[in-house]
């Protein structure tokens, strides 16, 4: 992988929100809302050397443009969105290696990750937020916060996952939010839109509108009912 620092962005202990894209594209639909909400700058660039897929035009080929962006605006990193992640495992645990570092750099205390998750449960148009955290003792904080944990023992894979271990062996706090869902293949931007309320509450501050996600929602519930 190749790192490209573009800027030196002047921030001090600032949270971090880092996440890819996953099932339901949750991660990509939360990052991408953030980034556009509070007007991002980009700082720092990740490109895969080697695609991890190929685009077939109809008879001839392109690579796709693989790279993920770290952000900043005020007391926040924003990292990862966009499309895919990195199907090799050294490559993955490099990534998340890298936000470690990044994280260190600016003296972050917080990472916060957020997906998908997967669930029977009929929630119909509200499905809940369910948090993981990297200690007993960080779960017990947020237990007076008004959100719910993970229901079960689970193994979370992926980036928005594994960056949790990465923070736990780096003595980091981390918290995971992940957003029920049902259908997987589907972009599930109501479960995006509980994750952004469930972060502004963990946060105490405001991302944005959520009214164009619901919209989008309410489009993608029409196509699947016609």
């Amino acid at each position: 992988m190749e790192f490209i620092q573009d800027i030196e962005p002047n921030i001090e202990k600032p949270i971090i929100i880092a996440a890819m894209q996953d099932m339901g594209n949750v991660g990509s639909i939360v990052i991408n809302f953030i980034n556009d909400s509070l007007r991002t700058k980009t700082f720092r660039t990740v490109k895969t050397l080697f695609p991890t897929y190929i685009i077939d035009r109809g008879g001839y080929i392109d690579l796709p443009e693989e790279q993920w962006e770290y952000k900043y605006t005020e007391d926040l990193i924003i990292f990862g969105g966009g499309k895919g992640q990195p199907q090799s495992n050294d490559e993955l645990n490099m990534l998340c290696q890298d936000v470690i570092e990044v994280a260190k750099k600016y003296s972050a205390k917080f990472i916060y990750t957020l997906g998908g998750f997967h669930t029977n449960r009929i929630f119909e148009r509200n499905p809940k937020t369910f948090i993981t955290t990297t200690s007993k003792e960080l779960t017990k904080q947020m237990k007076g916060l008004d959100v719910e944990t993970t229901p079960q023992k689970s193994i979370i894979t992926g980036f928005n996952g594994l960056i949790l271990g990465f923070a736990k062996k780096n003595d980091i706090h981390g918290i995971g939010m992940y957003g029920e869902l049902n259908e997987p293949e589907i972009p599930q931007y109501r479960s995006a839109i509980s994750i952004i309320k469930t972060i502004e509450k963990l946060t105490y501050r405001k991302l944005g509108d959520t009214s164009q996600l619901e919209t989008m929602a309410q489009e993608i519930e029409r196509k699947f009912r016609n």
